[in-house]
């Protein structure tokens, strides 16, 4: 072989598990809340996590196929052509009825995941993987902080119902008006309608948990809009000093990019938080 003449590599080609959609129900006017179900339902794995979540396949604009079964394809084959993937978390799971129901947030015609999750009906199919996931409450603490936008909030909601007993759960979500509000039983919420106050996503949310009366210690679960992330790390891990290991913080996405983008540079985002609090110092 000269060397000039390169092998044609393959990638790995993993398979996910398809599901067919059974009912889509707005629940808020920017919320879809998607139903699936498939006889492979049966061998998913018991949901360990409230915050457990999918990477759900699409097929990219102008793709000659409508349901991507894998995500990997030959290194020769067409960038254009290989699907794309969105991580959602799974609001919930029933193994007898092989039914697995996601939130979506939906608002406009841009981006691939909201538009597709606004028009699905009955009978379309789509591949995901996973899950993944690592937080649920524990009662370690007797106090858990929850805060996060519309990205979020089917996590909260899911660790709510989970929340063991006698854990105080300090609760704060922010979504664009009162209308995208949803019930979360058992539990106070300081509800932050952004559209109302006229700030950038996350602002109004770190500024409020800011000024919460919180206990000496506590667990969090604290993720949405990555700028709010970055104000809430530097609160919770500086100023308070809050042990990182008691603490699931991350930013679910970042204002201006699309997913595959936040995700290429979350890295160096996160990097950059942690010499701004002296991780590794």
């Amino acid at each position: 072989m000269s060397a000039t003449e390169q092998p044609v590599r393959q990638r790995r080609k993993r398979q996910g598990r398809t599901v067919e959609v059974v009912a889509n129900e707005r629940i808020t006017p920017e919320m879809a809340r998607l139903t699936f179900t498939a006889p492979e339902l049966a061998e998913f794995p018991e949901l360990e996590f409230t915050d457990h979540y999918v990477k759900l396949l699409f097929p990219p604009p102008g793709a000659d196929y409508a349901v991507a079964e894998t995500l990997q394809h030959t290194e020769d084959e067409d960038l254009d052509q290989r699907p794309v993937t969105r991580t959602y978390t799974i609001r919930s799971f029933d193994r007898g009825a092989r039914q697995l129901v996601m939130d979506f947030v939906v608002h406009g015609t841009e981006g691939i995941a909201g538009p597709w999750a606004a028009a699905a009906q009955p009978g379309e199919k789509i591949t995901f993987y996973g899950p993944g996931g690592g937080f649920a409450p524990s009662d370690e603490l007797p106090d858990l902080l929850l805060a996060g936008d519309e990205s979020a909030l089917p996590a909260i909601a899911a660790a709510v119902e989970a929340l063991p007993p006698g854990v105080r759960a300090h609760t704060f979500v922010e979504v664009n008006t009162a209308a995208e509000e949803l019930p979360l039983p058992g539990v106070e919420v300081t509800w932050l309608h952004r559209k109302d106050l006229g700030t950038p996503p996350g602002v109004a949310l770190a500024q409020a948990v800011r000024a919460a009366d919180l206990p000496e210690q506590f667990t969090a679960f604290v993720h949405g809009n990555a700028e709010m992330i970055r104000d809430l790390r530097m609160y919770l891990f500086v100023e308070r000093g809050l042990d990182r290991k008691k603490v699931s913080i991350s930013g679910y996405w970042r204002t201006g990019m699309t997913e595959d983008l936040w995700q290429s540079t979350k890295r160096e985002f996160v990097e950059s938080m942690d010499a701004a609090e002296g991780v590794g110092a």
